[in-house]
């Protein structure tokens, strides 16, 4: 047992090196996967429970590189517990994110046609920001939801919901 701490302590000082790095990563999927159990693979929070495995994984590969050349006698649970805690912050952030994105897929009532707004966007279109155009179009006088259009458009909810509103300011207000 104190062998193999030693080893995990040793791989662990030396774990700038690519190869080593690769080695101590994946002598710690074990406990990686023991993590992500601790953290019910985010159940309720993650759709699928390889996303989680694969963030955890990830993660643990960040704390490897910020941890690359500590001498830690208790390297191997020091990692881990580092790693759940940064697992649960990441899991905490996904559910605040997909309860605000519920919030924003409520239906709205569509804008009447001959607005202000419908001019502004019939002159951008079929220019730079055609995509934007036809994506607010949609959004504001369709009422369709943003997670609708996110889906159709092949990018994450919330970053088109970051990028629409962007585009309004700059362009629309």
């Amino acid at each position: 047992m104190i062998e193999r701490a030693e080893i995990v302590r040793a791989l662990l000082q030396e774990a700038s090196d690519p190869d080593v790095h690769r080695a101590l990563l994946q002598t710690l999927l074990p406990g990686v996967v023991s993590v992500c159990r601790q953290l019910r693979f985010g159940e309720g929070i993650v759709e699928e429970a390889n996303e989680t495995l694969s963030v955890a994984i990830s993660l643990l590969s960040e704390l490897l590189v910020d941890w690359a050349g500590q001498s830690r006698q208790y390297a191997a649970p020091d990692v881990l517990s580092a790693l759940r805690g940064r697992l649960r912050r990441w899991l905490l952030k996904e559910k605040d994110a997909r309860r605000a994105l519920t919030s924003l897929d409520v239906a709205e009532r569509p804008a009447p046609e001959g607005s202000a707004l419908m001019t502004r966007l019939e002159s951008l279109r079929g220019g730079e920001h055609d995509r934007l155009v036809r994506l607010t179009y949609a959004r504001v006088f369709e009422g369709r939801s943003l997670r609708e259009l996110a889906a159709n458009d092949h990018s994450a909810p919330v970053s088109l919901q970051s990028e629409l509103q962007i585009f309004a300011l700059r362009h629309l207000l």
